[in-house]
C-alpha cells in the first residue's frame, strides 16, 4: 500500500478522505496517514485523523508520500502546490468508484484530479491537473478544463466547451456547449452560461454576465 495524506483539513478534506475509503473498499491501494493543514495544531484529529502539521511538516516528510490537494479555492490550491518541494511528494488521481467515464483512451485526466461520486464524464475529454469536479457533475464530449480549476456539485458541462486554467463554478450552475471560459474566472452558483466568458472575471446570473473583474 502506499502512504497517503491530505492537505486540507476542513469539510472537503473530510470528504476526500471518505473517497479513499471507498477506494480501499474495492481495493487496498492507500494508507491513510492523516491530514496537512496550516490552520491547524499538529496532532489535532480530524475524524479520527491526525493533523501531521502545516507545508513546513510536509516538506520535510521523510518517506514517499501522495498527496491530494482538498482545496475548493484554485488560487489558493495552485499556491499550496507552489510551496510544495518535497521530491517525495506525489499527486495520484483519487476518482471515486462511481464515476462513470468513456473509453479510457478517449478521456485524459491529470495528476492530482480529485472526481467525487456521481460524477459523468463522456468522451473525448481533457482534464487537466488538480482539477475538482465535486458530486455529481456532468462533462461533455470534446471538453477541456484547465488545471487547478474547481467545480462544486451538480455543475453541468455540455459538450465542446474549453475552460482556461483555475476556473470556479459554483453549484448548480450550467454551462452551455460551444463555449469558453477565460482563465482564472468564478461563475456563481445557479448561473448559466450561455456566452463565452472572459478571464479574470466573476459572471453571474440567468445568463451569466460579469459583475466585476480582477487582476489576479
Amino acid at each position: 500500500m502506499k502512504d497517503i495524506a491530505i492537505y486540507g483539513a476542513g469539510g472537503f478534506g473530510r470528504e476526500v478522505q471518505s473517497l479513499i475509503s471507498q477506494l480501499n473498499d474495492k481495493e487496498r491501494i492507500f494508507n491513510f496517514v492523516g491530514f496537512f493543514d496550516d490552520g491547524k495544531s499538529k496532532g489535532e484529529l480530524v475524524n479520527g485523523f491526525p493533523v501531521q502539521g502545516g507545508m513546513e511538516a510536509l516538506n520535510a516528510w521523510g518517506s514517499p508520500l501522495c498527496l491530494a490537494l482538498a482545496i475548493g479555492d484554485p488560487k489558493v490550491k495552485k499556491r499550496v502546490f507552489d510551496g510544495i518541494t518535497n521530491p517525495l511528494i506525489s499527486f495520484p488521481s483519487l476518482i471515486h468508484p462511481s464515476v462513470m467515464t468513456g473509453e479510457s483512451r478517449f478521456v485524459r485526466i491529470g495528476d492530482g484530479c480529485i472526481i467525487c461520486g456521481g460524477t459523468i464524464i463522456t468522451v473525448n475529454i481533457v482534464i487537466e491537473r488538480f482539477v475538482i469536479l465535486n458530486l455529481s457533475c456532468t462533462v461533455g464530449h470534446d471538453t477541456q478544463i484547465g488545471a487547478f480549476s474547481s467545480f462544486m456539485p451538480t455543475v453541468n458541462i455540455s459538450g465542446e466547451v474549453n475552460i482556461g486554467e483555475g476556473v470556479y463554478v459554483g453549484t448548480g450552475a450550467k454551462i452551455i456547449n460551444q463555449l469558453e471560459i477565460g482563465a482564472w474566472t468564478t461563475v456563481g452558483a445557479g448561473a448559466v452560461v450561455a456566452k463565452s466568458l472572459p478571464a479574470h472575471c466573476t459572471a453571474v446570473g440567468v445568463p451569466a454576465k460579469p459583475i466585476k473583474f480582477h487582476e489576479d
